[in-house]
């Protein structure tokens, strides 16, 4: 019995389909009043649910300029993406005919500097910016919550002091 439940496992993983690769940007900026962080939450189309500006691979386009690119016409924002992922998270994207396809999600760092009043899906989706520890109780994605979390640490660390010797 133990070699057909193996073979069983064999076959459903030489089946399975590897995730479907996306890249997204944490769109974030700095309130010069108050020095407070907050990042940008907008709403799928489909669900309703609070996510970050995401999409799929673009011809001639690098990973970082993807997740630009999806920012500005998900939620109308421009700035300055990095180029390193801040991480990762995975989560099931349900496709217009029901069925779930996994994706892993690329994440970049974008410090926005400009609103667009005019954007492709303006009107399609709310747009909010809200505290780190709003969008961590917003989002449903555990690994996202821990990107966000990990990314509040490192822009709220304090510099260290290099003492002469």
């Amino acid at each position: 019995m133990a070699i057909l439940t193996r073979i069983a496992n064999d076959v459903q993983l030489m089946f399975r389909r590897p995730p479907r690769q996306q890249y997204a940007a944490l769109c974030y900026r700095v309130k010069k009043k108050t020095g407070e962080l907050e990042v940008l939450l907008l709403t799928s189309r489909d669900t309703g649910r609070w996510v970050i500006p995401k999409g799929w691979p673009m011809p001639g386009k690098l990973s970082h300029e993807v997740a630009a690119r999806e920012a500005l016409e998900e939620a109308g924002v421009r700035g300055t993406v990095e180029t390193e992922p801040l991480g990762a998270f995975n989560y099931p994207k349900v496709l217009k005919d029901g069925i779930q396809v996994p994706c892993r999600v690329q994440v970049y760092a974008l410090d926005v500097s400009d609103l667009a009043k005019n954007f492709k899906e303006k009107g399609e989706r709310s747009i909010e910016w809200v505290s780190c520890a709003e969008a961590v109780k917003r989002v449903r994605e555990p690994e996202l919550r821990d990107l966000i979390l990990a990314f509040e640490q490192r822009m709220t660390a304090k510099p260290a002091v290099v003492v002469a010797e």
